[in-house]
């Protein structure tokens, strides 16, 4: 309960592998340490219900949703979702199309609400060791990832939905031991908290709007 009696705010999580916090424990998830965030800011909210799983793409988070539809309103949506789809080499048109078909779904869960979701930009991989070691080409890598992120942009603004840039971080420290799990290629919960550092005050400026 919220000081004033009130429910406390919903949260729903919808991604992949960066999400469900792949190679880390749970309380390392950049969703947990955003709501503890919110939290410690005086803003009453849940922790995440998360619907991510590593390896999904645009269609299959589509798909689960379908198969499992999280229930009720949400005051808070957040997503993160792509990088699987350009690891596979899928066409940057047929992600747009299909994350913007996401975007609508999270306003959906918000009630309608555009204003209370929140999207994270997909990070760089490609200069994890992980990269290193796979012989792909890094700088390509760097460009796909870079149209994907100007789609999902773009994408936001259309909608008027709040986009957070997290892959110059990614860039920036991503290569660095301790801001990687252990298989070298999925951050670490040090990488996850610069993350929320930039997604934080978003959040509460979503979260103040009625």
């Amino acid at each position: 309960m919220s000081r004033d009696g009130a429910p406390p705010l919903r949260y729903l999580a919808l991604g992949d592998s960066y999400t469900i916090g792949e190679g880390i424990g749970p309380d390392g998830r950049w969703p947990l340490l955003l709501a503890g965030a919110l939290r410690a800011g005086a803003v009453a909210l849940d922790d995440p219900l998360i619907v991510a799983t590593t390896g999904w793409t645009t269609d299959e988070l589509d798909a689960a949703i379908d198969a499992a539809p999280p229930e009720g309103v949400f005051d808070l949506v957040s997503l993160l979702i792509g990088v699987n789809n350009q690891y596979r080499g899928r066409d940057v048109a047929q992600y747009r199309h299909q994350f913007d078909g996401l975007l609508a779904r999270a306003a959906g869960f918000a009630g309608g609400r555009a204003g209370r979701v929140l999207v994270l930009s997909i990070p760089d991989w490609g200069v994890t060791p992980f990269a290193r070691q796979s012989g792909r080409d890094r700088a390509q890598i760097a460009r796909e990832l870079d149209a994907y992120n100007a789609a999902a942009r773009e994408a936001c603004g259309a909608r008027g939905i709040a986009f957070v840039d997290i892959t110059a971080a990614s860039r920036a420290h991503g290569g660095e031991v301790e801001m990687l799990a252990e298989d070298g290629l999925h951050p670490s919960a040090a990488m996850y908290a610069q993350w929320v550092r930039l997604a934080l005050p978003v959040a509460r400026r979503l979260l103040s709007r009625p």
